[in-house]
């Protein structure tokens, strides 16, 4: 065999061989991706819990004040894509903001608020991540007088 038709034989199989590679190497990558937005969805619901139950603990009129936690929570995911200026209540998914006044485990007043975030739709992968996964995060925090 000759050099010429050697080297054309190597590199036939090297593009063969990418062929087989590059799905499972863009599968990682959009995976890694996705897995980005999860995570930072993550962050942003604990952060806006945590904030909305420290207001409602704060607050003047009472420990279930829900609009202004509501307010507080939509402030904290303005930069989340599929929430943006769009979403103006807390009502509904993809956001559910709940406030209540309870008693904590010291028998003393507590705020509880309870935020629900339903994520943007995911890349689907078969019998792991199907689509569009659900955060809740509730926050309990002694009222503040």
């Amino acid at each position: 065999m000759d050099f010429k038709r050697k080297q054309g034989v190597q590199r036939g199989a090297a593009m063969v061989e990418a062929a087989f590679v590059l799905p499972f190497l863009i599968f990682l990558l959009v995976g890694a991706y996705d897995w980005g937005f999860f995570s930072y969805a993550l962050i942003v619901t604990q952060d806006a819990t945590r904030g909305a139950a420290l207001y409602a603990s704060t607050s003047t009129t009472t420990a279930s004040d829900s609009a202004g936690a509501c307010n507080y929570v939509l402030a904290n995911f303005s930069a989340v894509p599929n929430i943006g200026a769009t979403v103006t209540t807390c009502a509904a998914p993809p956001l559910v903001v709940t406030a209540s006044a309870v008693t904590g485990p010291d028998g003393k007043a507590a705020a509880s608020v309870t935020v629900t975030y339903t994520c943007m739709q995911m890349i689907p992968i078969p019998g792991l991540l199907s689509g569009r996964p659900t955060i809740s995060r509730t926050v309990e925090m002694k009222v503040r007088t």
